[in-house]
């Protein structure tokens, strides 16, 4: 079963504005663990103070799932990090020639250097600590330089090899993360390495979920994720999304979905970031069906105009009420109310909810009982 590993905490406080109290930090800690995420990141302690005291409650807090830290080649970051009492330490270096050269002014062997350096000296402070090494920007590097630097790192002590796809560059069919493991996990076999191999994908294209999915079908061992899909731009993949294709659609059952919506709830409120309606899974209208057609079979059975059952999630289907709506959703609308009408008035309600609805509003049903009284009383003549 392939691990995940939720970023909110890290990458999802690079989304401009958003910010977690400690408090907050430790209740989504708490939600993550009960849905069963395998790693959970839980920022950069050189950043700030205020970072660092939240990732040593964190890591201190009894946890059932490994509690990470990120952290530059430096050893004052790694010193940093281990102070907060982390069980997994993800590393990082670009190794592209335009960055090395631009950036760094170093060579690849005097990177390599460093990283190793930085891997062996972690792994001396706590030799139990799970080093993830990741080349940042790894699908633009070449790829090379990507296989000496994670061989290298390997070698050195890492533990995992994180294929990052910093820019959203890759797209299917056109530049494979589904090649690119492969190639890569074939390259360490080579070595005579096993290293784990994780992906992180950025959402700028829209394609980070189809570069995750491509990355598991090839083997992946880990699959970065943030709720919302928090992060740098456009952001990476989303924790629900990618935790539900999982289960519907390759067996992946462990996990304990039903939180989903809370954790959701809690996160949104807290980053300022609003769950859009049509979110998929957590959105109000991911199972809300509307047009007349659409709830008229729905209503016999709601997998007619859906491929996913929301109580996998914690939810339930939702019959819409506004302009679109026929007599199959004023009917469920009535009996959900208790309200028994004859066909004249249940025609009358029909046409008043459809010109509410005309306004553009959604008719909920407190709405829709003062809807049915004045009807009743004839006031839809």
């Amino acid at each position: 079963m392939v691990k995940i590993l939720d970023t909110t905490l890290r990458e999802g406080e690079q989304t401009p504005g958003v910010y977690f109290d400690n408090h907050i930090k430790l209740a989504i800690a708490r939600l993550i663990e009960k849905i069963g995420v395998d790693i959970i990141e839980t920022g950069h302690p050189v950043v700030s103070e205020e970072i660092k005291k939240a990732v040593a409650q964190i890591s201190n807090s009894n946890l059932n799932l490994l509690v990470g830290a990120h952290a530059r080649s430096l050893k004052k970051d790694v010193d940093l990090a281990l102070e907060c009492g982390v069980n997994f330490l993800g590393i990082f270096f670009c190794v592209s020639e335009d960055r090395l050269k631009g950036v760094f002014n170093k060579t690849l062997i005097e990177a390599i250097d460093q990283i190793t350096d930085i891997i062996k000296y972690a792994k001396q402070k706590n030799s139990h600590l799970l080093i993830r090494f990741t080349p940042e920007d790894t699908v633009r590097s070449e790829f090379s330089n990507v296989v000496k630097a994670s061989v290298a790192a390997v070698k050195s002590g890492a533990d995992i090899i994180s294929i990052a796809d910093t820019t959203g560059y890759m797209v299917p069919g056109v530049r494979s993360m589904y090649d690119y493991v492969k190639n890569l996990k074939q390259e360490f076999k080579n070595y005579g390495i096993n290293p784990m191999v994780a992906v992180h994908c950025h959402n700028d294209k829209g394609l980070a979920l189809a570069n995750a999915l491509d990355a598991y079908r090839a083997g992946v061992d880990i699959i970065d994720a943030s709720v919302l899909g928090l992060g740098e731009r456009a952001g990476i993949v989303d924790l629900a999304q990618l935790l539900t294709v999982l289960r519907t659609e390759y067996n992946e059952d462990s996990r304990n979905l039903k939180f989903l919506p809370e954790l959701y709830d809690l996160v949104s409120k807290h980053s300022n970031v609003n769950i859009v309606a049509n979110f998929p899974i957590v959105g109000n209208n991911a199972f809300t069906h509307c047009a007349g057609v659409h709830t008229q079979a729905a209503l016999k059975d709601p997998m007619h105009y859906q491929s996913l059952d929301p109580k996998i999630v914690g939810r339930e289907s939702i019959i819409s009420l506004d302009h679109m709506s026929g007599m199959a959703s004023i009917r469920y609308s009535l009996d959900k109310i208790d309200e028994k009408v004859d066909n004249r008035i249940a025609q009358k309600i029909l046409a008043r909810v459809k010109e509410v609805g005309h306004k553009g509003k959604v008719i909920d049903l407190e709405e829709f009982k003062h809807i049915v009284k004045w009807c009743k009383n004839g006031n839809n003549n």
